[in-house]
């Protein structure tokens, strides 16, 4: 007669963070080259009527147009500052995503900045810096801690608005797949259909702030009479919105929110999943 098991015991807060960790660096290192491509997509154009004429024609060309001019480090740029901003975000997890994003702000904004240089097609303003340890210090040096904040209004709006929906939409989806027994509860295949819905719907509400981000990020400066610094295209994220809409329309750029959202989602329960299995359980 085989004996009952006894069930395995919950996670702790500390084992739920490295898993989370773990799933959000995985996902950043696979959606960073789509974020590369975002970046320079939402870039381009800027504040032209129509949106002007366009160096990259869909997402593929900036994929074929790095790799053939600036090869994998090209697809890649910015890697460094995403997974500090990663390791920075999990190490807030207990405050809310919009106070983790502001604490993130300065890794965030140099992620932007040098994903969206290119020496072969650039677009929009173009910083150039060595390592994010040089973009740091540059940054602090010409405009000291307000640089390092620039953008900080746009940063906590973005995140406010995707974090609202991400894990609700995913939880429901994944309880009405199991509930309606279309898929059972630890299926791959259960986690993948909920990340998605979930990535989808964070598209759908985060994409507007997440442009204004970028261009935030990214914009000029001009010294002041005062001696402050002051971007010279946006005052703050619902004017660079309005402004954007005002010349270019309504424009989109889904790409890389939805991957980095299914992978992260969908690789926290495997790697939850099988923490418990070889952990927890053989250590029980």
């Amino acid at each position: 007669m085989s004996s009952i098991q006894a069930p395995l015991r919950p996670l702790s807060t500390s084992e739920g963070f490295l898993c989370g960790g773990l799933a959000a660096c995985l996902a950043v290192t696979v959606s960073n080259p789509a974020e590369v491509a975002k970046t320079r997509m939402q870039l381009q154009g800027e504040l032209a009527k129509g949106g002007g004429p366009k160096i990259y024609k869909n997402p593929l060309d900036v994929f074929a147009k790095t790799w053939r001019n600036e090869g994998i480090r090209g697809l890649q740029r910015g890697l460094a500052p995403a997974y500090a901003y990663q390791a920075r975000i999990i190490m807030s997890g207990a405050a809310s995503g919009a106070v983790g994003a502001a604490l993130g702000n300065p890794l965030f904004l140099i992620k932007a900045r040098m994903q969206a240089y290119s020496p072969s097609l650039p677009v929009g303003t173009q910083h150039h810096y060595k390592s994010s340890l040089h973009a740091l210090s540059t940054i602090f040096r010409a405009e000291g801690f307000r640089g390092l904040v620039r953008g900080i209004d746009a940063a906590i709006l973005r995140t406010a608005m995707g974090s609202s929906v991400q894990l609700p939409t995913y939880n429901w989806t994944k309880s009405q797949l199991v509930t309606r027994d279309i898929l059972p509860a630890n299926s791959i295949w259960t986690y993948l259909a909920s990340s998605s819905v979930s990535g989808v719907c964070v598209c759908i509400v985060m994409q507007p702030a997440d442009t204004a981000l970028t261009r935030v990020y990214n914009q000029p400066t001009v010294r002041l009479p005062n001696g402050r610094l002051q971007g010279t295209l946006y005052k703050n994220p619902i004017d660079c919105l309005w402004k954007t809409f005002k010349a270019e329309g309504s424009t989109a750029h889904f790409l890389r929110i939805a991957p980095h959202t299914i992978i992260t989602l969908t690789a926290n329960d495997i790697i939850q999943s099988l923490y418990k299995e070889l952990v927890i359980k053989r250590w029980s």
